[in-house]
């Protein structure tokens, strides 16, 4: 019988938060599903490569950009009808600055539970 126990060790919240991610050939608009302090699940009409590391620029609402690299640990199909494919991938962060994580922490520690 499968184990369906939750795996993941740091609490996360569900934001919808703009993202542009710079790759090598274009610049790439999704948006976050949800966030930890250590990674974001991001929604968009584009597919990023497994296992490549990007640079990612969060915007939340009411503060400045947070810019980070992040390397695509998992990817899905979110929707696929003809007119709206979406994928679905999981970035954990390579590299984040503390008063950005510090933010992230702030963030997920007041979110209602």
């Amino acid at each position: 019988m499968a184990n369906n126990a939750e795996r993941r060790t740091y609490p996360r919240v569900n934001k919808r938060w703009p993202v542009t991610i710079l790759t090598d050939n274009a610049t790439v608009q999704a948006e976050t599903r949800n966030i930890t302090v250590n990674g974001i699940f991001i929604a968009s009409k584009e597919l990023l490569r497994l296992n490549e590391t990007f640079f990612l620029n969060i915007s939340p609402p009411n503060r400045q950009s947070i810019q980070v690299t992040g390397t695509v640990i998992r990817s899905d199909h979110l929707s696929l009808d003809e007119q709206n494919i979406s994928y679905g991938m999981g970035i954990c962060f390579v590299k984040v600055s503390d008063d950005d994580r510090h933010f992230l922490e702030d963030v997920i520690s007041t979110y209602p539970k």
